[in-house]
C-alpha cells in the first residue's frame, strides 16, 4: 500500500500565508473491529468499500447551545446534496464526510469536537483559519472563480460581480485545498476507499491527493457550469485547473454542454483528444483513462414527501389558498445573486400586465429570495434592483387587496415554500446562467404530492424555464425562454396561464416521470458505479509521479513496462553477432516540435559510429519522402533508410532504392487529391503533403476543434470514395493519410528480417525505437512472434522501446529524444566481446644465480 507520508511538493502558498493549524493527526480505523459469530471455516464476504464524500461544507447544522461542551448543538442538514446522495450508495457501505464546519461554528475547532462529530455524524471537519477561509471562499471562489464559471469576465478592477485574478488569493485557494488533502491523508486507505469530491471550491484537491496516493480512487463532480474554452482560457492558472481535474478518475457534469466545454479546454490547452466507446467518454492522459460522465443531480423524493406530510405544511397551504383565492399564482424561488435574473423576471411580469390588461388584478408572481451565499456589493445591488422594480410595478398596477409582485426576502420555512409550490399554477425560472437549478424538479414533485394536502384534482403544472439553466435539457415539456428577452418571457408566462388543462396535465406527467425516476439516489448510484468501473485496474498497473507543483501528474503503465537503461542493453549487445537497429525519425531522434528537421551533427556522428561496426545493421524507418531523407543522411554511407513507411527501401547510401511490389497503380490519387483540396480550402491552417506512394492531409496548424472535426469528416469521405481502391485511409496525429494496401512500418521490418535470414545472418539482437502510432506496427512485428511471417531465433535479444511514458506494445520506454541519443551513444561506445588471446608466460633464467 502506498505510504501515508505527507512530503509536500505541492505547497504553493505565498510566503506570507498564515500557517495552517496542525491538530493532532487522527489515525482512524476504517471500520470498527467486531467479533464475528460466523464459523472460522466459513469465508467472510469482503468488506464494502468506504465512500469518502468531500465537500466544502459538512452536511451539518449548528445552533448555539450553552449546555453543549462545544457551545453548539449539531444536527444533520438533510437538504444538502452531500447528505442526500447517501440514499444511492450501498446500504452496508461506510460513509465518511469531510468538509468545513457550518459558518456559525467555524471557531469551535478542537480534536474533541472532531471525535464527537466523527462518532455521531460520520463527519470529519477541516479546520481553516477564519482569514484563510475568507480569502479562499469569499475571495477566490465566490468573487473570482464562480463568476467566471458563469461567464462573467472581470474586465475591470471595479467589475460588479467579480474580482480580477490575484495571485495571493489563488495561493489561499491552494492552501485551503491542501488542508483538505492533509485531512484526507490522515484517514484514507487507497485500496479500500472511494473518494468523491464536490464542486469548484476543491478544484485543486485531486492534484494534492494524487501526489500522496497515486492509486487513489478519485471522482469529481462539478455542480456549476463549465464555461466555453474561450472564457475558461482567460484564467491565468487555467492549465493547473484542467490538470487537476484530469488527476481524477471520473469527472462529472450536469449537461453535455459543460462536458463539451471541458473537452474543448483539454484539447486547446493540453492537446488532448477524447474517444467515445460504448457510451462512455474517455480522455487518455499519461496512460490513465479519465472518464467523463454526464448526468444531472436529482432531488430527494423522501425528503420532499416528509415535508408535505408535516402538519405545518397543511396549515401553510390553507393560509396561502385563502390569501390568493381567485388569483392566478406564479412562483419563483431563487438565491440572491447576479445570475438568477430576478430583476429580468420582474420586468417580464410588468410587460405581461402591460400587454394583457385582463390579467391585472388576477396574475400574481410570488418571488421567494433565499439568503445570499456570499457577501459584497454585487449581492446588495441585486437586492436593491429587485426591490426597486417590484415597488414600481406594484405602484403602477397594484390596487387595494392586489399586489402583482410579492417579494419574500425574509426567512421562509420549508413548509411555507411547499405551500407556495403546491398552490402555484406556474413556476418561472429566468436565471441567465445556472449550473443545474433543482427548483423546477421540486415544484413538479410538490404539485404531484398536493393530494396529500387535500387537493385531489388531476395534477397539472407549467414551467417557464431559461434555456441557460442546467435542468433545461431534462425538462422537455417546459416553455423554454431566453431570459434576456423580457418580451419573450412575458409571452411565455401568458401562454402558461392560458394553456388548456389537458396540455398542462400532459406536460406535468412527462416531467414527473423523469424527476421521479432520476432522483438523487439514481444519480449517486450511477456515479458510484462508474467510479468503481473507472478504477478497476488501478492495482494491476504501475504508477510514476512526474512534474512539480500543480503540474504534477501520474503516469500509469502496465506491470511489465519499464525504462530501458544503457546498463541493461549493453551486455546483450556486446555478446551478439548480427544486430538490427530500427529507428523512427520525427519524435525519436529528432524532437517533434523542432522547426528545423535536419539531423544534428551529434545524430550523424552516433549513427556513423554504429554503422562502422560490421555486426550492426542500422535503419531509419520513417514516413518522410526518400529525397528528403537521402539529402539529410548523405554523410551516413552505411545507413539504411526505409522511406514513406517502407514503400522505398535502400540498404546503404550507394545502394539502389527498392520499391514495394505491392503497389504500382496510383490512379486513386486523382480521386483523393480533389477531396483533400476541398477540405484544405475550407479549413484554415491545413495543407496537403504529396508523397510518391501516399498523400497526407495535415491539420496541426488549424483550430484544434475544427481541424479534428474536419479530419473525422474527411476520413469518412475518403473511405467512401476510395472503397473500391487498393488503399488504406488512416488517421494519425493531426493527419489523415492515404496509403497503398500492404504498406506499413511493420511490413518493412518483416522484409528486412526476411532478407537477413535468407543471407544466413538472422538477427540475434533487435532494437526498435519509435514514438507514434505507425511505430506500433514495428513493435508488433518483433514482439508478437505468432503474428509475424518471419520467425526470429529463440535466443534473439529483442528490445521494443517507445519514446515517452504511454501505453504501447513496446515493453520499454525512454523519456525523450535526448535519452534516445544517449542510448545510441552508449551502444556506439560499447565494444563487442572478442575472445581474449592466450597469454604466454615466458620465464628466463639467464643471469640467475
Amino acid at each position: 500500500m502506498p505510504s501515508l507520508s505527507c512530503h509536500n511538493l505541492l505547497d504553493l502558498a505565498a510566503a506570507d500565508e498564515a500557517p495552517l493549524p496542525s491538530p493532532t493527526p487522527l489515525r482512524l480505523p476504517r471500520v470498527m473491529s467486531v467479533a464475528s459469530p460466523a464459523s472460522p471455516t466459513s469465508p467472510s464476504p469482503p468488506a464494502p468499500l468506504r465512500r469518502v464524500i468531500v465537500s466544502h461544507r459538512l452536511p451539518l447544522r449548528a445552533s448555539p447551545d450553552a449546555a453543549s461542551p462545544f457551545g453548539f448543538a449539531f444536527s444533520v442538514d438533510a437538504g444538502t446534496v452531500a447528505y442526500q446522495l447517501r440514499s444511492g450508495l450501498p446500504s452496508n457501505a461506510p460513509v465518511l464526510h469531510i468538509g468545513t464546519l457550518p459558518a456559525a461554528a467555524a471557531e469551535a475547532a478542537s480534536d474533541e469536537l472532531s471525535n464527537y462529530l466523527l462518532a455521531n455524524f460520520s463527519c470529519l471537519p477541516v479546520y481553516l483559519p477564519s482569514d484563510l477561509h475568507h480569502r479562499f471562499y469569499h475571495g477566490f471562489c465566490k468573487h473570482y472563480l464562480w463568476p467566471l464559471l458563469h461567464y462573467l469576465l472581470p474586465l475591470t478592477p471595479s467589475s460588479l460581480g467579480g474580482l480580477p485574478f490575484q495571485r495571493a488569493l489563488y495561493h489561499s485557494f491552494l492552501s485551503a485545498n491542501r488542508a483538505f488533502a492533509d485531512r484526507l491523508t490522515e484517514v484514507l486507505t487507497p485500496d479500500e476507499d472511494l473518494v468523491w469530491i464536490h464542486d469548484y471550491h476543491l478544484l485543486a484537491l485531486p492534484t494534492f491527493l494524487r501526489k500522496r496516493f497515486p492509486r487513489a480512487k478519485v471522482g469529481f463532480f462539478l455542480h456549476s457550469p463549465f464555461p466555453s474554452s474561450e472564457i475558461f482560457r482567460t484564467i491565468p492558472v487555467r492549465d493547473d485547473l484542467v490538470r487537476a481535474l484530469l488527476n481524477a478518475d471520473l469527472v462529472g457534469f450536469h449537461t453535455f454542454d459543460y462536458a463539451r466545454h471541458f473537452l474543448s479546454a483539454c484539447s486547446r490547452l493540453l492537446g488532448l483528444d477524447y474517444q467515445s466507446k460504448r457510451g462512455y467518454i474517455g480522455i487518455e492522459y499519461y496512460g490513465r483513462t479519465v472518464t467523463v460522465k454526464i448526468l444531472p443531480v436529482g432531488i430527494d423524493m423522501g425528503q420532499l414527501r416528509s415535508v408535505v406530510s408535516a402538519p405545518e405544511t397543511g396549515d401553510a397551504v390553507r393560509r396561502v389558498a385563502e390569501a390568493y383565492k381567485g388569483r392566478r399564482l406564479m412562483i419563483g424561488v431563487d438565491d440572491v445573486d447576479l445570475f438568477k435574473g430576478i430583476g429580468l423576471k420582474f420586468l417580464a411580469m410588468e410587460q405581461l400586465l402591460v400587454e394583457h390588461p385582463e390579467l391585472r388584478g388576477r396574475a400574481v408572481l410570488v418571488q421567494i429570495a433565499n439568503p445570499a451565499r456570499s457577501e459584497g456589493r454585487d449581492v446588495q445591488g441585486v437586492q436593491d434592483e429587485a426591490r426597486a422594480i417590484s415597488a414600481r410595478v406594484n405602484a403602477r398596477f397594484g390596487t387595494p387587496g392586489y399586489t402583482p409582485i410579492v417579494l419574500l426576502d425574509g426567512p421562509v420555512t420549508p413548509q411555507e415554500k411547499a405551500a407556495y409550490y403546491a398552490a402555484a399554477e406556474c413556476c418561472v425560472v429566468s436565471a441567465v446562467r445556472d449550473g443545474l437549478n433543482r427548483i423546477p424538479y421540486i415544484y413538479t414533485v410538490l404539485r404531484q404530492e398536493s393530494d396529500a394536502l387535500g387537493d385531489d384534482t388531476p395534477k397539472r403544472s407549467v414551467i417557464v424555464l431559461s434555456e441557460f439553466v442546467g435542468c433545461s435539457p431534462s425538462l422537455s415539456g417546459a416553455i423554454r425562454v431566453n431570459p434576456w428577452s423580457v418580451e419573450s418571457v412575458a409571452e411565455a408566462m401568458n401562454a402558461a396561464l392560458r394553456m388548456p388543462e389537458a396540455e398542462q396535465r400532459l406536460r406535468h406527467e412527462k416531467h414527473y416521470k423523469y424527476v421521479s425516476t432520476h432522483d438523487v439516489a439514481y444519480w449517486a448510484k450511477s456515479f458510484d458505479q462508474d467510479l468503481q468501473r473507472a478504477c478497476k485496474d488501478h492495482f494491476s498497473r504501475r504508477h510514476w509521479g512526474i512534474g512539480f507543483g500543480m503540474s504534477f501528474k501520474v503516469v500509469a503503465l502496465g506491470p511489465n513496462f519499464r525504462r530501458l537503461s544503457v546498463e541493461h542493453i549493453v551486455p546483450p549487445f556486446r555478446r551478439t553477432e548480427n544486430r538490427l537497429i530500427l529507428l523512427d525519425y520525427d519524435g525519436t531522434v529528432m524532437p517533434e516540435n523542432s522547426i528545423d528537421k535536419t539531423p544534428s551533427t551529434e545524430v550523424i556522428s552516433v549513427l556513423n559510429r554504429l554503422c562502422e561496426d560490421p555486426k550492426n545493421r542500422v535503419f531509419i524507418v520513417s514516413g518522410r519522402g526518400k529525397d528528403e531523407l537521402s539529402k539529410w543522411f548523405a554523410p551516413c554511407e552505411k545507413l539504411g533508410i526505409a522511406a514513406e513507411h517502407g514503400y522505398f527501401t535502400r540498404w546503404s547510401r550507394d545502394a539502389p532504392w527498392e520499391t514495394s511490389v505491392l503497389a504500382a497503380d496510383f490512379d486513386w490519387k486523382k480521386t483523393a487529391e480533389p477531396v483533400m483540396q476541398l477540405y484544405t480550402e475550407a479549413t484554415d491552417g491545413s495543407y496537403i503533403e504529396q508523397k510518391e506512394s501516399a498523400i497526407v492531409w495535415h491539420h496541426q496548424e488549424a483550430d484544434p476543434d475544427f481541424g479534428s472535426c474536419q479530419a473525422k469528416e474527411l476520413l469518412d469521405h475518403l473511405e467512401n470514395v476510395l472503397a473500391n481502391e487498393p488503399v488504406v485511409v488512416k488517421r494519425g496525429q493531426q493527419i489523415v493519410e492515404v496509403n497503398p494496401q500492404g504498406i506499413s512500418k511493420g511490413v518493412v521490418v518483416e522484409s528486412l528480417l526476411s532478407s537477413m535470414v535468407k543471407t544466413g545472418k538472422a538477427p540475434d539482437f533487435v532494437l526498435c525505437i519509435g514514438d507514434d502510432r505507425s511505430d506500433e506496427d514495428m513493435f508488433e512485428s518483433i514482439v508478437c512472434p505468432s503474428n509475424a511471417s518471419v520467425k526470429l531465433p529463440a535466443t534473439s535479444e529483442v528490445f521494443a522501446c517507445t519514446v515517452g511514458k504511454k501505453p504501447s506494445m513496446a515493453k520499454y520506454y525512454l523519456d525523450d529524444t535526448v535519452d534516445v541519443i544517449k542510448m545510441l551513444e552508449g551502444l556506439a561506445n560499447a565494444p563487442s566481446q572478442r575472445p581474449r588471446p592466450a597469454v604466454q608466460l615466458r620465464v628466463s633464467f639467464e643471469g640467475s644465480l
